[in-house]
């Protein structure tokens, strides 16, 4: 199946794995919009809103740069309505827009902790909330409609709480929207799945925060944007309320075997990757 015509809103898409999976589904043909609070070039990460959409549209998409906080309601609510003025509907969620703060209690003061829910959990929240009419109007017509979460498995634990709860209770509370929409909008045939990487994604933050070895103890977004890819393109009414690893996906679904295109640092090891957080005690190997 392919996303050609397909209309994705993303939000906080203007870098990193959004923009990857922006540009994967442009490839198809996509119309692909781009909510995000980047407008102007921040001084250290590269991309905003606007170069997002000059890249999407050179992969061969329609793309609509919007500029959106997603903690505003009223933001959100003119986004989703822009959206569908300019392509005529909305088949796909992306929940991309994230917020990291990797701190214990006593160092993670309210104004974070804020920052962190009020963007993972609450964002994510109001975004489906405001978008899933329009999903469901897709379900109606016969688009396959997906909602996809960029968030770990919910797995309780005491190791993925104990150094960043606050963290990890935002994070999760994305998940919890996956779990509860994919069971409450079944009927109406939206899907509902989350994806998560098994390993460090070499992303300009990754770069900013552990420099080049990090860098190289980390897969590219490319992966994150082909397993996603392969979720949005799943019959919406049979793949629904899973909780997604990167390879996994492209293993089990696409017959991906050689991951070494992945590697950030051509000539890296699979032993070599950095775990990211979060992973269930009984996942799949793809070797």
């Amino acid at each position: 199946m392919s996303l050609k015509g397909k209309t994705l809103f993303i939000t906080g898409g203007s870098r990193g794995i959004g923009e990857a999976i922006a540009l994967r589904a442009a490839k198809d043909g996509a119309n692909v919009v781009i909510a995000a609070k980047t407008a102007e070039p921040h001084p250290k990460l590269p991309g905003t809103i606007h170069t997002a959409v000059e890249a999407i549209e050179k992969a061969g998409g329609k793309g609509l740069p919007i500029l959106c906080d997603i903690r505003d309601e009223q933001q959100v609510i003119e986004a989703v309505k822009q959206a569908v003025d300019h392509f005529g509907g909305i088949d796909i969620l992306v929940n991309n827009a994230s917020a990291i703060s990797l701190t214990g209690t006593l160092q993670t003061d309210m104004k974070r902790y804020d920052l962190m829910n009020g963007i993972n959990a609450r964002g994510t929240y109001l975004s489906g909330r405001v978008c899933i009419p329009h999903l469901q109007k897709s379900a109606a017509a016969g688009r396959n409609p997906h909602i996809l979460t960029l968030s770990p498995p919910l797995d309780m634990r005491p190791r993925w709480f104990g150094p960043h709860v606050a963290y990890s209770m935002a994070k999760y509370g994305m998940s919890l929207c996956t779990l509860g929409w994919a069971e409450e909008f079944r009927r109406d045939g939206i899907a509902v799945n989350s994806l998560w990487p098994r390993t460090g994604i070499a992303t300009a933050a990754i770069q900013l925060i552990g420099g080049d070895a990090l860098m190289k103890k980390s897969r590219t977004a490319e992966i994150m944007a082909d397993a996603a890819h392969v979720i949005l393109t799943q019959p919406s009414r049979e793949f629904s309320g899973n909780f997604c690893i990167d390879d996994v996906v492209l293993h089990q679904l696409a017959g991906v075997r050689d991951f070494s295109k992945y590697v950030a640092v051509p000539g890296t090891k699979e032993s070599e990757l950095m775990p990211d957080f979060f992973l269930p005690e009984n996942l799949p190997s793809v070797s």
